[in-house]
């Protein structure tokens, strides 16, 4: 059992392990800490949202359950939104056997068992809602997935946890929750080997990073495929006409790095205004 970490501990953890992180105005101080404690907290739980444009809910809750319904919500284009810091609602009752497994750090999770007792799991566990409708028709694009791979590697890591101190809320719910709708033994093999690596070595680059491309890039090559809001990936702007069919590679390279260096600056800057809000 751990002490919760800080709102900017928690950022800063996010942040170093890759995660493209913002916040709702008032996040920090937007939680459920009124009802019950918040903490000490054993794991970290994944959940998807089973709807669309979902960040509202996820902030704000509903008539029947207050929000905020997790710490983060976590967009399909990886973008990872802090909506509150505390306690929040989203694990409910616990299965007593499924957090027994959480805490010894288990290689097993057991279904959940209600004869074994519930525990409160909104007092001890971290939660994501990712965006996803949670049928086989609505698929979680590499980036929203690797996302939520960090957050969770990231939370695991700030605390000395291990990828068995993830959990699925249809792994330890007694209320038949079926979320997150993909193979939670594979998430945590991914968190694993999140955990395995030194997020500090990456190189600053990664593939999956957006960037902002200049105006001049966008007017000059406006049919390009991947430019989405005037956003594209390193990895579609290397792979593309951006990087090499138009302007040569080493040049594309330092553009690219000094557009991903920029991109870091108003994201910080972005990130401290919402938190004044």
């Amino acid at each position: 059992m751990a002490t919760p970490l800080t709102a900017d501990a928690l950022v800063s953890a996010l942040r170093s392990e890759g995660v493209h992180v913002t916040g709702r105005s008032g996040w920090r101080t937007h939680n459920r800490n009124s009802v019950d404690a918040w903490g000490g907290v054993n794991g970290v739980m994944i959940h998807h949202t089973a709807g669309r444009d979902s960040l509202d809910l996820v902030y704000g809750g509903r008539a029947d359950l207050p929000g905020p319904l997790a710490h983060t919500h976590l967009a399909k284009d990886g973008t990872a939104t802090m909506v509150g810091h505390g306690r929040a609602n989203h694990a409910g009752r616990v299965a007593q056997n499924a957090f027994d497994a959480v805490v010894a750090e288990s290689s097993t999770h057991p279904a959940p068992s209600a004869a074994s007792g519930t525990v409160d799991g909104n007092a001890h566990f971290y939660g994501i809602e990712i965006e996803n409708l949670g049928t086989s028709g609505d698929p979680y694009p590499a980036v929203q997935y690797d996302a939520a791979v960090r957050w969770a590697a990231a939370i695991c890591r700030a605390h000395g946890w291990g990828a068995h101190s993830v959990v699925g809320h249809k792994e330890t719910s007694v209320e038949g929750k079926i979320d997150p709708s993909f193979d939670m033994d594979r998430f945590r093999a991914d968190v694993a080997a999140r955990l395995a690596g030194d997020p500090d070595e990456e190189d600053d680059m990664k593939l999956n990073d957006q960037v902002k491309i200049a105006d001049w890039v966008s007017d000059a090559f406006p049919n390009q495929e991947g430019l989405q809001d005037g956003q594209i990936s390193v990895q579609t702007a290397l792979g593309s006409g951006y990087g090499y069919a138009h302007i040569a590679a080493d040049a594309s390279k330092e553009i690219l790095a000094q557009l991903i260096a920029q991109q870091k600056v108003l994201d910080k800057l972005v990130a401290a205004l919402a938190d004044e809000g």
